[in-house]
């Protein structure tokens, strides 16, 4: 019997923000797919915790900001890094009047620059090994569009960036075979969204807007991740998938 083609055996996998939420259920699903996942987060215990429960998992501090931090987290890997996922991700919800320049590059650093570091530091891996791989970057329905329940300026900013920058590494990276992708999620139920979560007649008001009628749970963009960094996404490069309930499509 043949391979599944979203079977990930062998492979290694970095997930950055994978303590808790989308990373969480993204390295997990990595691991029941088969693959070596390094579970990299800024909360230590809690990564540990994560990657305690998988099979084949280690646990690194990371912080995405720090060029030197990213190099230690990919030389953590148990083997040459196959897929990186990059989860890591800062909201700072304020009006743009309001926001300061030092919130905008906080958020900035995180949700773009990061995204671009980690993405150069695994690509210039698998370049010199030869080999192709995977990156699946988070960016979220409010890259692809202006709208929103509240400002949010800095992190809608960032995330359309990543949405461009995921299609300028997939065709500069395609001769290497490396294929780089995102996912966009519309609201899911997890601690990033607490301030949402906790105000049931504003969840209300999202289900009423999207087709099918509730938020995303963290496993919902696992799933879609899994599937662009799998062999079964080996013809896609270049392309953001929008995991929204039909958010977009109206």
């Amino acid at each position: 019997m043949s391979a599944s083609p979203f079977s990930l055996s062998g492979k290694t996998a970095v997930v950055t923000g994978a303590a808790s939420g989308i990373g969480k259920a993204t390295a997990e699903a990595l691991a029941a797919a088969g693959a070596h996942v390094v579970v990299a987060d800024r909360n230590m215990a809690a990564a540990r915790a994560v990657a305690a429960a998988l099979p084949s998992a280690v646990a690194v501090e990371a912080d995405v900001t720090d060029e030197a931090a990213i190099e230690t987290m990919l030389s953590a890997a148990p083997g040459p890094v196959d897929i990186l996922v990059n989860n890591a991700g800062l909201a700072i919800r304020r009006p743009a009047v309001d926001l300061t320049a030092g919130e905008w590059n906080k958020v900035v650093d995180v949700n773009m620059t990061a995204v671009f570091i980690c993405s150069r530091a695994a690509a210039r891996r698998m370049i010199a090994r030869g080999s192709g791989g995977a990156i699946v970057n988070v960016a979220s329905i409010m890259g692809l569009s202006g709208g929103g329940l509240y400002p949010n300026i800095s992190y809608q900013t960032t995330k359309g960036a990543v949405v461009n920058m995921t299609r300028a590494l997939a065709v500069e990276w395609a001769p290497h075979g490396i294929r780089v992708n995102a996912v966009a999620p519309t609201y899911v139920r997890t601690p990033f969204i607490k301030p949402i979560t906790d105000q049931p007649d504003l969840v209300a008001k999202i289900e009423a807007m999207t087709p099918l009628r509730r938020l995303a749970e963290p496993e919902d963009v696992a799933s879609a991740i899994l599937f662009l960094a799998s062999p079964g996404a080996s013809m896609v490069t270049g392309h953001t998938l929008p995991v929204d309930g039909g958010f977009l499509a109206q």
